[in-house]
C-alpha cells in the first residue's frame, strides 16, 4: 500500500511540474538564477534493497538443513534403519537442499507412524499390557519383549533408552516388525497372536 501511494504522489507531482512549464515557461521554476548546487551522494536504499532477504551465514544455512536431517535420522533410527548422511541427487542450490530434506523427513515421518502391521501390534498389545508395563518375570512394555528379543531386534533402543518399556509405542512396535520380517512372523506372541487371528 504504501508503494502505491508513494507511485501516486510522484505522478501528481511530475504532472503538476509539467503542466506548470506548458502554462507558464521553465523559467518559473527558478526561484533564484544562482548556479545549482553539485548533487551529494547519499547512501538512501532502494525497495528492493529495503525487502531484500539478508544473507545466511553459513552456520545459518546448515542449521536450516540439520533441522530436516536430524528429523530424518529420528524416523530412520524409530525404525532400525541406517541414517542417511547425504542425499543422493540432491540439488545445488541452498533452497533445493531445503526442500529436499524437508521432504525426506515428511516421508519418513508418515512411514514411521504407520508400521505394516500396527493394528496386529496394537490388538496384541491390547492383551499384553500397558506400553510401560514391567512385569517381574522379565518381560517388558506393550509386546511383553524379554532381553532376548530386545537384544536381538532393537539393541541400539536397549543401550541408549534401556529395556521396552521405556521406549515409545513406535519404538516397541518397530522392534516387533523386526521380529515379524525376520521370518518369526506373530509367532512370539503365541496366545495374544491367536486371540486376534493372527496365528
Amino acid at each position: 500500500m504504501h508503494r502505491k501511494l508513494t507511485l501516486a504522489f510522484a505522478c501528481a507531482c511530475a504532472l503538476i511540474v509539467a503542466l506548470t512549464i506548458a502554462l507558464f515557461g521553465p523559467a518559473t521554476l527558478r526561484a533564484e538564477t544562482a548556479p545549482e548546487p553539485e548533487p551529494t551522494t547519499t547512501t538512501t536504499e532502494t525497495d528492493e534493497e529495503a525487502n531484500a532477504v539478508p544473507e545466511l551465514s553459513k552456520w545459518e544455512r546448515q542449521r536450516m538443513i540439520d533441522r530436516y536431517r536430524h528429523e530424518t535420522w529420528r524416523w530412520q533410527r524409530i525404525m532400525g534403519r541406517s541414517v542417511t548422511r547425504k542425499l543422493p541427487n540432491a540439488p545445488e542450490v541452498f533452497a533445493g537442499r531445503v526442500e529436499a530434506w524437508r521432504k525426506t523427513a515428511e516421508r519418513l515421518r508418515r512411514h514411521a507412524n504407520n508400521p505394516p502391521h500396527k493394528s496386529q501390534w496394537l490388538c496384541i498389545r491390547r492383551y499384553e499390557g500397558a506400553w510401560t508395563s514391567r512385569t517381574g518375570n522379565g518381560f517388558y512394555g506393550g509386546l511383553q519383549m524379554d532381553l532376548s528379543f530386545q537384544r536381538t531386534y532393537a539393541p541400539s533402543l536397549l543401550r541408549r533408552k534401556g529395556t521396552a518399556d521405556r521406549w515409545t509405542p513406535l519404538e516397541q512396535m518397530w522392534a516387533a516388525e523386526r521380529a515379524h520380517r525376520s521370518g518369526r512372523g506373530f509367532y512370539p506372541w503365541p496366545n495374544t497372536a491367536r486371540y486376534c487371528g493372527l496365528i
